[in-house]
């Protein structure tokens, strides 16, 4: 069991920073799934243009996922959510101001670009700010926000669409990620030993951190891509899935069943509820299997397999109904499984290779940025050639049966090494 805390430490305080940096992120990034049938409307979109617009995010999102843990890395989380959040909160307000479809691209790419770097970048400074036995809840606390935010992002945007219009809803949107960035500037050190609100309680939970960490050795890109590469592969096969949940389901429920947007934001907000009780759950029991057993293949690749297996079944359920209410709960029941996966995959980065946790986050969330540009797209195409809302989704279960074949291969006991050149003499490198 997780001990909580009868006063609120510096970590817990980083770790509640970090859960509202990813609450206010994807706040963010669904905005545009919930106002869409407003903009679509006003812009006059096809579903397939509609698909463009929710994938220009994705370009610059699953680039800077690299470049951003990299960045992280060598700068520190301080110094680059700071620059990231600025660049988002101001991507935000301007997605209010957009006069077309080109200027809707533009705002929702450079939104990708602002937060291209943010998990790997958080991922980073949990590396330095989570005890090792916690990094599942960590990661599951933190993405269980995240799906809060997808949660309340329907209803919230329709209450401010029905109150003020759909463009002053992201400047009023944009404003808060405007106030996060200032309080994270102030409050955060790269070492929790800078940290005034620190105690040497705490320090002594925390991973050690040596000389070698702090003069931040080169990324040995050559080596660590194809170590990551099956912890891509597999939160690819994650990612489509979470994409067409995240922008296609309120216009799912609104024009494949009819409801008003009012409705079609209720269920949109049910669905993504069981995500925030997946996201949870799945880093809770990844920790308690790695505290009992010692195993992190255990650990980390049974709670994945279990996660989309359990989706994959769920999923294929709607190919075998159209009743909206068994409909809905099916698309809970998947997001429920396929959220297990979050807590011990983002953990598997900072199991691998703990001194480039940014940087192996980052090559691991590409895999998600990539189906982030091509599974939005391609449920707009699918539905526009044959008019049903259901058929995408067999994509879906093909690659959730193949990410937990791939999951297999990620091996997070087996940690990576450094170079040679910078290992002492008759140590090996992987």
């Amino acid at each position: 069991m997780i001990a909580i805390p009868r006063r609120i430490t510096a970590p817990g305080m980083v770790l509640f920073l970090l859960c509202l940096m990813y609450f206010i992120t994807y706040v963010d990034r669904v905005n545009v799934g919930t106002a869409a049938p407003a903009i679509r409307a006003e812009l006059g979109l096809s579903n397939t243009e509609l698909g463009l617009i929710f994938s220009a995010f994705a370009y610059p999102y699953a680039v800077f996922q690299i470049i951003g843990g990299a960045m992280a890395d060598k700068w520190g989380a301080r110094r680059t959510l700071f620059i990231c959040g600025l660049i988002w909160a101001a991507s935000t307000i301007a997605t209010g101001f957009v006069g077309g479809v080109t200027s809707l691209f533009l705002a929702r790419f450079i939104l990708g670009f602002g937060e291209g770097a943010t998990f790997p970048t958080a991922t980073r400074a949990m590396q330095t700010w989570v005890a090792k036995d916690q990094r599942g809840f960590a990661q599951g606390i933190t993405h269980a926000f995240a799906r809060l935010g997808n949660a309340v992002t329907p209803p919230i945007v329709v209450l401010l669409m029905a109150l003020l219009g759909w463009r002053e809803s992201f400047v009023i949107l944009g404003i808060g990620s405007f106030a996060w960035v200032v309080v994270w500037y102030i409050y955060y050190r790269d070492d929790p030993r800078d940290h005034k609100a620190i105690t040497q309680a705490d320090l002594d939970r925390l991973p050690a951190r040596d000389a070698k960490a702090s003069a931040k050795p080169p990324v040995p890109w050559r080596r660590l891509v194809p170590r990551m590469a099956p912890v891509t592969i597999t939160y690819f096969c994650y990612g489509w899935s979470l994409w067409l949940y995240l922008n296609w389901l309120p216009t799912f429920f609104k024009d494949g069943y009819g409801l008003d947007i009012k409705n079609s934001a209720l269920f949109a907000s049910g669905v993504f509820f069981a995500g925030v009780v997946g996201d949870t759950l799945g880093g809770v029991i990844s920790d308690q299997i790695l505290r009992k057993t010692g195993d992190l293949q255990k650990a980390r690749r049974n709670v994945i397999c279990f996660g989309m297996l359990g989706a994959a079944a769920c999923l294929g359920g709607l190919f075998f109904t159209k009743e909206l209410t068994l409909i809905a709960l099916l698309l809970s029941g998947g997001f429920f499984f396929l959220e297990l996966v979050i807590g011990p995959i983002w953990s598997v980065p900072m199991d691998i290779a703990p001194q480039y946790a940014g940087t192996a986050s980052g090559l691991m969330n590409f895999g998600s940025a990539f189906a982030a540009i091509v599974s939005p797209l391609t449920f707009g195409l699918i539905v526009d050639l044959t008019g049903n809302w259901v058929l995408p989704f067999a994509g879906s279960i093909g690659l959730l049966v193949l990410g937990a074949g791939m999951a297999f291969t990620m091996h997070p006991e087996r940690p990576f090494k450094e170079e040679p050149s910078s290992l002492p003499v008759g140590v090996p490198a992987e």
